[in-house]
């Protein structure tokens, strides 16, 4: 059991800001999260996150998967002095981080996103988890891991519809055979720069700009990406018809997109 007293980091506006969909909140404060073939338990109070492994596991994966290397609350000064609006989606969202998730994992998950929404998704991906996943134990919990390419590539390609992923199931399978018949290399798009990931990405089924945009942005960590989905493509519609200045916030595009999604979705679900 690990505890860290951590700035600017809340596990419930991360667990609710579209970006993970195998993070669950299970109690005031408690929550759990799969990632690949790995599950921790994790509690928060305050400033205070518990998490519930080893030293060597917390370094060697949840340290990293986190984020928590990253100096967020210059993220959020930087973001207070660029105007108003901002302002008011970065304080609405500071507990927010970029997570560092599993390449594959975040192909598969915003294949399925497409015209989706979080909660739906998030049953897709459970289904698919335990159907052809396999169950295993974290400290205090059960969860299934993610099926690798290998699994999936020689299914037929409307074996995904059962588990809830309709169209997407041919995007899906599809994309695996890509992988496991080495026509596309996870390797080599881990070394590229953003833009070389983002056009590499879109050669595969069903991948668009936005699609590529997410991956790049919670997969490879290049916080360069800036996903516009309809939420976004409102608030820039709103508040910045002239465009996001991008150039104000070199480097961390990313970061600030977050908040601003995550301040939307909230204003959405309370009205």
């Amino acid at each position: 059991m690990i505890t860290k007293e951590i700035e600017a980091f809340d596990l419930e506006q991360i667990c609710e800001s579209g970006q993970c969909f195998r993070m669950e909140q299970t109690g005031p404060g408690e929550f759990q999260v799969a990632a690949g073939s790995r599950g921790l338990r994790l509690s928060q109070r305050g400033k205070t996150v518990t998490f519930f492994c080893g030293e060597d596991e917390f370094e060697k994966m949840w340290r990293r998967y986190f984020d928590l290397d990253e100096d967020y609350a210059s993220c959020l000064n930087q973001a207070e002095s660029m105007d108003q609006y901002l302002a008011q989606a970065a304080a609405g969202a500071k507990g927010i981080r970029i997570l560092r998730q599993d390449l594959w994992e975040m192909i598969v998950s915003f294949l399925i996103s497409q015209q989706n929404n979080i909660p739906r998704i998030r049953r897709c991906i459970e289904n698919l988890c335990r159907t052809y996943g396999k169950r295993k134990e974290a400290e205090g919990f059960s969860f299934y891991t993610f099926p690798g390419p290998e699994v999936l590539a020689g299914l037929e390609e409307d074996a995904l519809k059962p588990c809830n992923l309709g169209y997407r199931s041919k995007y899906v399978v599809r994309t695996a055979r890509q992988i496991y018949e080495g026509g596309f290399s996870l390797e080599k798009l881990r070394d590229m720069e953003y833009e070389g990931a983002r056009q590499e990405l879109m050669k595969l089924f069903g991948v668009g700009e936005k699609v590529a945009d997410c991956i790049c942005l919670f997969a490879l960590h290049h916080l360069a990406a800036f996903p516009v989905d309809t939420h976004i493509r409102q608030a820039l519609a709103q508040h910045y018809p002239q465009g996001f200045p991008r150039e104000k916030c070199r480097g961390r595009e990313g970061i600030f997109q977050q908040y601003i999604f995550y301040y939307e979705l909230h204003k959405e679900r309370e009205r």
